[in-house]
């Protein structure tokens, strides 16, 4: 892997990486929205490194990327791990591209068809983290919630639906 400490916000480097994708791999794809564009979302620090949201015309996807040495996980080219955020836990894929290095992505949607315009999905990439980073609201739990309180905190599509 190709390990590259990010000091500063990646935000940029990570729309440069996803524009090339687009070029290079994806410009004849039938599932581009054209009414979107690349964009790198809210890019925050996250226990000492970087997660944000690529926007693109195909996807949007949660990225982590490294902000140090310290407690980087690094996971291998198309490598699963899961890492866990107040929501939950989340599977994130091992990736690198040459103006990132190595990151780490889980997809949230795709293919952006549902989006009508690169607002609503900026919109909803922020409301997206927002809820990743926020702990679900715990209410009373019923008999049968009871019995599934060892299943995994929130599922992706669940945690979708909360948006």
């Amino acid at each position: 892997m190709n390990f590259r400490v990010h000091q500063d916000s990646p935000a940029e480097a990570v729309e440069e990486a996803f524009f090339r994708i687009q070029r290079e791999q994806m410009a004849d794809v039938p599932i581009l929205n054209p009414a979107l564009s690349v964009a790198a979302v809210d890019f925050q620090r996250w226990q000492g490194h970087w997660l944000g949201i690529v926007v693109t015309p195909w996807c949007m996807s949660l990225l982590l990327l490294p902000g140090g040495n310290e407690n980087w996980v690094t996971t291998g080219e198309n490598k699963r791990r899961f890492v866990k955020f107040p929501a939950g836990d989340f599977a994130f894929l091992g990736s690198t591209e040459a103006e990132l290095g190595e990151y780490q992505s889980c997809p949230l949607f795709s293919p952006m068809g549902k989006f009508s315009s690169q607002s609503e999905a900026t919109m909803t990439a922020r409301a997206s983290l927002i809820a990743l980073l926020t702990a679900p609201q715990q209410s009373p739990k019923t008999p049968a919630e009871e019995k599934a309180a060892g299943e995994p905190s929130l599922s992706r599509r669940r945690f979708l639906a909360l948006r």
